[in-house]
């Protein structure tokens, strides 16, 4: 009799323009679906572990950080949901790149905004931001996809709730066992909680 294996990780990558929401609807996949599914935010990656520029005038290191630590990730039985702007002209190679190679699901959300509307939802940001909307007219770059097969175009137009109930139904991840240590294996999971742990 063959030990049951579990099926490959899902991969789930999300990307747009500063103020289409994604970060928010990236952690919010990721804390619907619990523990077994990583999260990997381009910002932090890059900002604060890396502390690089995303700058078209050097040859950055953060696309491949980026895309290999999510496939190290993917390898150790973790569901990958992976966010950012990621530019296609230089994160494009690495990300089509971590696609092929993953040899489970992998899907890919364009969250779409107007410059304007991006605009207003920078006004009405909760947390303190660093840049001004001048920053973001800067960097906006219209309907910058991927261009794999199979990616989907999320709008404007979809509430939050809906982006979220699209990305983990199409994805896969809302119905996907963890495949990881904790929780599969964990007795702190397998204990009674008081939902503090």
């Amino acid at each position: 009799m063959t030990a049951s294996h579990p099926a490959a990780p899902i991969l789930v990558i999300i990307r747009g323009n500063s103020g289409t929401g994604k970060t928010t609807v990236a952690r919010e996949v990721q804390r619907r679906y619990g523990r077994g599914c990583a999260l990997l935010e381009q910002d932090h990656l890059r900002r604060i572990v890396l502390r690089e520029h995303d700058s078209s005038k050097i040859s950055p290191v953060a696309p491949a950080f980026i895309t290999a630590t999510a496939a190290n990730l993917l390898q150790l039985g973790y569901h990958v949901v992976l966010e950012g702007i990621m530019y296609r002209d230089r994160y494009g190679d690495a990300l089509t790149q971590l696609i092929e190679d993953h040899a489970g699901a992998s899907s890919v959300f364009y969250l779409h905004a107007p410059f304007d509307e991006t605009a207003r939802r920078h006004q009405n940001r909760a947390d303190t931001v660093t840049f001004t909307a001048q920053h973001m007219r800067e960097w906006y770059v219209h309907r910058d996809v991927l261009g794999v097969a199979g990616e989907q175009i999320i709008d404007e137009t979809s509430p939050m709730e809906q982006t979220v109930n699209t990305i983990l139904h199409t994805s896969g991840l809302a119905a996907a066992p963890p495949a990881t240590p904790c929780p599969t294996y964990c007795p702190r999971c397998a204990a009674p909680t008081d939902g503090t742990s």
